[in-house]
């Protein structure tokens, strides 16, 4: 098919696009203005926060992971014109990420002895702690937040979750001043500061969504008249259905870039920081790709709702396109800048930690690299599966992920980290190896669904 075909669908792509990547960026831009502002205080307490966040985002991928299920239904239904499946999806979807919200926050409460069993460093899990302790409450009104945004993003109002984010960002960046360093009347609470600053930033994302969606005029039809008598089992068992694979596809993934952070821990403390650094801009940039997966998500949806096979084909391919050309962009910005980039984390006048600080340089610098590489694996991977989920064919990729990630990814980073020299390094080898075998298999899975698609919809007419 002429190339034209894919690149007229570029600027539709990103006009939807572009308010979920600075949403998406704004997520982690909190977790990065955490590791920048607690970097100052020098790489023990860097090391902390790196710990503590790799539990949460553990968490964090099962609700973001459970709560995309909304999206795929509300968009499908959205095109067919039905508003009461569109209000039942909401309902529900809200009613289920509440739940999971408070579920994720006791869990991670009841999971913070593993950190001793897993030989991390003990002047970090002293620190880590207390700072876990909140960000894990913060997942409540984050996985709420959530309901709401896969909600608003299925009726393709993708802006109103990048107004919550970039709100968030501010009244994070300010609170977090304040509350790390003493500013003012704030007392000096260093990282537990940081924690505060993304719990109070949080709550106010919530609050800020319920507020602009409810008061739109089109909108106001799926926020009257709540009632607990309307929760149907069925409907429950079919976000669950979808939710949930949705939610182990995403684990999949973050425990072994979390594997990646124990496995550098138990290296040193200063490959867990230069981990961190790579992980923190690594993440920046997948969070493009993470935008137009969504967008694959929601487009795919439509198109099926409109039972437009042939079509459908065409608009994620153009999404996938689009996607790889941004991380090569990315790749490049990677090998020009990786011995820079570090320098961004660590304050190097303090002279006390400068033999560590230089260290931890000299590594990220080297992660950089590999970085560059598996972003495009990644940004591939990622797009298609936000096309099988459009789809709702979740269990398949499903097993998909956990083989690339598991049986492939984790054991090569394993190997090169514990009985070579590559240490470090070889862990993020085992990440690349991982993520090019997920967007290999699942893209083959894509092209054989869509092919039975289209051949199933010519034989019936």
């Amino acid at each position: 098919m002429n190339l034209k075909n894919y690149t007229k669908e570029f600027s539709y792509n990103l006009r939807l696009a572009y308010p979920i990547i600075l949403g998406m960026v704004g997520h982690t831009l909190i977790a990065i203005v955490d590791n920048i502002m607690v970097g100052k205080l020098g790489s023990t307490e860097l090391a902390a926060v790196s710990l503590g966040n790799s539990m949460i985002f553990i968490a964090l991928s099962l609700g973001i992971g459970f709560s995309t299920a909304i999206t795929p239904i509300v968009a499908e239904a959205d095109a067919e014109k039905n508003e009461s499946k569109i209000r039942s999806a909401f309902h529900h979807g809200l009613f289920l990420c509440t739940i999971l919200g408070v579920f994720l926050f006791g869990l991670i409460v009841l999971a913070m002895p593993l950190m001793e069993l897993l030989h991390q460093p003990a002047d970090v899990i002293v620190l880590a702690k207390p700072y876990l302790a909140w960000v894990a409450f913060s997942l409540v009104p984050l996985i709420i937040y959530q309901g709401y945004k896969q909600f608003a993003d299925g009726l393709s109002m993708t802006k109103y979750s990048m107004y919550a984010i970039i709100m968030a960002n501010i009244i994070h960046v300010g609170i977090n001043y304040m509350l790390i360093y003493g500013v003012w009347i704030f007392p000096k609470m260093g990282i537990v500061g940081a924690a505060l600053g993304t719990v109070i930033s949080r709550i106010m994302m919530v609050l800020f969504m319920h507020i602009i969606l409810s008061r739109r005029e089109q909108l106001k039809t799926y926020f009257q008249n709540f009632s607990f008598e309307e929760i149907k089992k069925e409907t429950l068992r079919k976000i669950i259905n979808l939710g949930l694979p949705s939610a182990m596809q995403m684990l999949f993934e973050v425990v072994l870039f979390t594997a990646s952070i124990w496995l550098c821990g138990n290296i040193g403390k200063t490959s867990q920081a230069a981990n961190q650094v790579a992980l923190s801009l690594a993440s920046l940039t997948f969070m493009f790709a993470m935008g137009l997966s969504v967008v694959s998500m929601i487009r795919v949806s439509n198109q099926r709702g409109l039972m437009d096979y042939k079509n459908l084909v065409v608009v994620a391919r153009s999404v996938f396109l689009l996607s790889i050309i941004l991380e090569v962009v990315f790749a490049a910005v990677f090998i020009a800048f990786h011995s820079i980039l570090p320098y961004l984390f660590l304050n190097m006048e303090n002279t006390l930690q400068l033999t560590d600080n230089t260290e931890v340089i000299e590594i990220a610098s080297k992660l950089l690299l590999i970085a560059a590489v598996f972003q495009i694996s990644d940004g591939i991977q990622v797009v298609v599966l936000g096309a099988l989920r459009g789809l709702q064919d979740v269990k398949v990729p499903m097993y998909i992920t956990f083989v690339a990630y598991w049986v492939i990814g984790f054991p090569i980073s394993y190997y090169l980290a514990e009985y070579t020299p590559w240490k470090a390094q070889g862990v993020w080898i085992g990440l690349l190896a991982g993520l090019t075998s997920a967007a290999i298999f699942l893209y083959i899975r894509f092209h054989y669904l869509t092919k039975k698609l289209i051949n199933n919809s010519v034989a019936n007419n």
